[in-house]
């Protein structure tokens, strides 16, 4: 469930004085039981300051204690953890030793949503450039915790919220999402979605695995490892796209490396509702044939599924899927108009 932090209770240079004066915070290790932080009396050569606009985000070790893993992913782990007395997600970006530049990207463009508010996207409480000495870590950074429970895990039965239907054929036994819930958990992204696109911010990686749904049935988008800030395009000319994310559901300009925009998660929410309606992954066969398919042949995922032949819904639907995942980002809609529709459709079921 989300964390009952207050939002500004951290928003105030109490832990921070000066961003100037010392580094964001002090260096830390794992007590004998690994439970908990705690700080030492040295700085740690490592430890860098935070930029200004960041200054709010010192980590207050004393209140840090970590539980148990949650998972780990290619740049980082995740704990569970108490902070304050509330319940948190602690996510350490390792040191990559193959490529410190990817993990150190990961690291910052966390923090693209740091100091910002929305119900559907997972809030960043604090965070730390320092590591404990034991830790092979690049940063630590504290979010409100939103349970382990992933819209990945609801689409494939893996945790299902939705009643049992019985097996339609599609080979996953039962269908764990109604037509209703999709578009309720639509609605939740495309909201989070036309947030973070206010502010500039692009997610790059936007998939299933990447949605929390919590306790309350409320979508959040989180891992924001690989996104990125459109503003930087005022300083640095074009903003070319990065390799990351996951290429099944990452926009064929970006495959062909050209400029980002936030028609990118467009195109990613797309495959993201296709796999919500239909409970299939989006592509079988080899990832070369994928990548090569989508940007020269526009391969997409089918849509000769029943769901979108058998009701108006359905139909319409397919029509927005198949908006979103145009090779033309001119033709796919902005996520304020994406979340009209999704909306408007959601009161028609």
């Amino acid at each position: 469930m989300p964390s009952p932090l207050p939002h500004r209770r951290l928003h105030h240079l109490q832990f921070s004085p000066s961003v100037n004066a010392r580094p964001c915070s002090s260096p830390l290790v794992f007590s004998a039981k690994g439970e908990k932080f705690f700080c030492e009396e040295g700085l740690s050569p490592r430890a860098r300051r935070l930029p200004t606009r960041l200054a709010w985000c010192c980590i207050d070790w004393d209140q840090l204690c970590l539980l148990h893993p949650l998972g780990s992913g290619g740049f980082g782990s995740v704990y569970k953890a108490v902070y304050h007395g509330a319940t948190v997600a602690v996510k350490q970006v390792k040191k990559c030793s193959k490529n410190s530049l990817a993990s150190r990207q990961s690291f910052w463009a966390e923090l693209n949503v740091a100091h910002l508010d929305h119900q559907n996207v997972v809030r960043v409480v604090a965070a730390s450039t320092c590591a404990p000495a034991t830790q092979d870590s690049l940063g630590t950074i504290i979010m409100e915790y939103v349970g382990s429970s992933t819209l990945h895990h609801a689409i494939y039965g893996t945790d299902c919220r939705a009643e049992k239907r019985k097996d339609d054929g599609l080979g996953c036994g039962h269908v764990c999402l109604s037509l209703t819930q999709a578009l309720g958990y639509s609605c939740d992204i495309a909201a989070g979605l036309v947030f973070l696109h206010s502010h500039l911010i692009v997610h790059l990686d936007l998939k299933p695995a990447n949605i929390f749904i919590t306790e309350q049935n409320v979508c959040k988008i989180g891992d924001f490892g690989c996104s990125q800030k459109l503003q930087d395009l005022v300083s640095s000319g074009p903003l070319l796209s990065q390799q990351g994310g996951t290429y099944t559901h990452r926009a064929p300009e970006l495959l062909k490396g050209e400029r980002v925009t936030h028609k990118a998660d467009i195109y990613s929410f797309a495959i993201t509702l296709w796999q919500m309606v239909t409970q299939q992954e989006p592509y079988l066969g080899e990832r070369q044939y994928v990548l090569y398919s989508v940007v020269a042949c526009n391969l997409r995922p089918s849509l000769t599924a029943a769901v979108f032949k058998g009701s108006a819904t359905g139909q319409q639907l397919e029509s927005i899927i198949e908006i979103c995942w145009k090779s033309d980002i001119a033709e796919r809609p902005t996520a304020d108009l994406l979340l009209q529709n999704l909306h408007s459709l959601s009161l028609t079921v």
